[in-house]
């Protein structure tokens, strides 16, 4: 998938993954609609740095979910 353009599908994209590889169990509460597409860079930068990682620990997935929830608009 080419992510080089903020697009709502790669915000949805994206978003899905994060939660998907971060099996959140709060995920239904963060939906791609709420992210504001001039944080895209941002949220690209989170996506990239969760799918090049196997494991988290309860730390990580909290500063992630802390920072995506900053992020959302």
């Amino acid at each position: 998938m080419d992510l080089s353009q903020p697009s709502q599908a790669n915000v949805e994209y994206m978003v899905e993954t994060i939660k998907t590889k971060l099996r959140m169990a709060s995920g239904a509460a963060m939906q791609a609609s709420a992210f504001d597409a001039e944080k895209y860079e941002d949220l690209k930068d989170i996506y990239e740095m969760v799918t090049s990682k196997d494991r988290f620990s309860i730390s990580e997935v909290e500063a992630i979910v802390s920072e995506l929830g900053r992020l959302r608009g």
